[in-house]
């Protein structure tokens, strides 16, 4: 069969068929990413749902040991008229307890947790205290007070009252206050029914140091969580305060805006403010209590999984509040004796 040849010529991919190979493998991945993305958000979730289990149980050690829960900061007024204060939050308290005693035992209480002996021990990210779905995980850089880390989990600290003050007042409603050390046997409400920690975010746009807030002075009358937030509290806007971008980045710090949330309006609720109102969601702290206060806060807890929020309940159980709850159930469950009827 001379001629003829024996190999025949192997056919080439035309254009169109590429274009078809192209397309399938786009639409396969296309197909394939949103489960693997949400496979690995589910298991963010497990860990950070886990993250809240050990605070809980490092909080019953501490109470145990102690005999009562850490205080949020220590304030005292001295006879001339100034603050004393114990520059130990309560994430730094409880840190003997999440495998820290090490950072703990190095921290001088007496000394701000900016000053040079103390910036070695806090000058680290301490990695139990953040979720792992929470995008900005860099520490704090600051000339005044070197490094440090932040937190996605803030303690109870009030609805908007948070402290009254130096020269006295009623306690904070919640589990967690100023020159508070509560026992288990003040949760008259249940400890099944009591918030402890809630998810927070880090580096969160926040107003301060208002010295006092317009129409919120009076612990017994505070707004409803259904009121608007900027009518109830024009101060969202930032005059006349300190506007910044970084709560809930210190994790030594001893401020409500740093190391808690208050139940003054339910999970990540939007409140617009900041300069020029530019800003969807901001919190607001009418004075630091380190600065002696009067202080109410809405330090709302927000959450980078959506849906809602992970909460730790005063009974070690820690349960996913979505972000529709009731407000008035959201703000009983903050208070440890409030007589709130709910079975969240």
């Amino acid at each position: 069969m001379s001629g003829v040849s024996l190999h025949r010529r192997r056919r080439a991919f035309t254009l169109i068929e590429l274009l078809v190979v192209i397309a399938i493998i786009a639409v396969l991945i296309a197909l394939l990413l949103p489960a693997v993305q949400q496979a690995r958000e589910a298991a963010r979730r497990v860990q950070c749902k886990n993250h809240l289990k050990q605070l809980g149980l490092a909080i019953h050690n501490y109470e145990s040991t102690m005999g009562c829960l850490p205080p949020t900061a220590v304030v005292v007024k001295l006879p001339g008229g100034g603050l004393w204060t114990s520059y130990l939050g309560p994430h730094a308290r409880i840190l003997p307890y999440v495998d820290q005693a090490n950072t703990f035992n190095a921290i001088n209480i007496n000394l701000a947790y900016g000053d040079p002996a103390n910036m070695p021990a806090v000058a680290r990210v301490t990695q139990i205290f953040l979720c792992p779905s929470e995008p900005r995980r860099e520490p704090v850089v600051d000339v005044s007070f070197g490094t440090i880390g932040g937190v996605n989990y803030g303690f109870s600290m009030g609805d908007w009252y948070v402290w009254a003050g130096p020269n006295g007042g009623p306690p904070t409603r919640s589990a967690f206050g100023v020159n508070l050390s509560r026992r288990m046997g003040d949760f008259v409400d249940g400890t099944s029914q009591t918030l402890m920690m809630s998810e927070v975010k880090n580096y969160q746009p926040y107003v301060r140091d208002c010295g006092a807030l317009s129409n919120i002075q009076d612990p017994t009358y505070i707004p409803p969580p259904t009121a608007d937030p900027q009518t109830v509290a024009p101060e969202y806007r930032s005059a006349g305060c300190t506007f910044l971008l970084n709560a809930h980045s210190q994790w030594a710090e001893l401020t409500v805006h740093h190391n808690g949330f208050t139940t003054a309006w339910p999970p990540n609720k939007a409140t617009p403010g900041g300069p020029g109102n530019a800003y969807p969601d901001v919190d607001l702290n009418s004075q630091r209590e380190r600065i002696g206060g009067p202080t109410f806060a809405a330090i709302t807890s927000r959450s980078h999984h959506a849906g809602g929020v992970h909460s730790l309940f005063c009974d070690g159980s820690v349960r996913f509040v979505s972000s529709s709850v009731d407000g008035w159930v959201w703000r009983g469950l903050g208070t440890v004796a409030g007589g709130e009827i709910s079975s969240y």
